[in-house]
């Protein structure tokens, strides 16, 4: 873990928002897809958002229609908007790619919705 680098993390109200950034480096190549997930206290870790081949976007029932994950080609970063934020979106929040060789993690970024 950690070849991925989040950041934009931190504390927020509810109702609040925030953006987390993903910077890839330029080295992991044909790449198939992406995602944002999320580890909240205690609990396993889920896949909230997603961009597959050919861009396709999925995301998780408790986030869509408050967060958008998009990805950015010339600045080799993805990106999750979180807004409308609740407490229950308080987690850990990881990036993710992978290719036909492997896939790739961030060491997460902290995220604490206060109510």
């Amino acid at each position: 873990q950690g070849e991925l680098k989040e950041s934009g993390g931190g504390l927020a109200q509810a109702g609040g928002s925030l953006r987390l950034s993903c910077a890839i480096p330029r080295a992991i190549f044909n790449i198939n897809g992406m995602g944002w997930y999320r580890q909240p206290p205690g609990k396993e870790r889920e896949l909230v958002a997603s961009i597959g081949t050919g861009g396709s976007i999925w995301y998780s029932e408790s986030v869509e229609g408050r967060f958008t994950i998009s990805r950015d080609n010339v600045q080799s970063a993805m990106y999750l908007q979180m807004n409308r934020l609740r407490p229950e979106d308080t987690a850990i929040y990881y990036c993710n790619v992978y290719n036909t060789v492997r896939y790739y993690w961030g060491q997460g970024t902290q995220v604490a919705v206060l109510s």
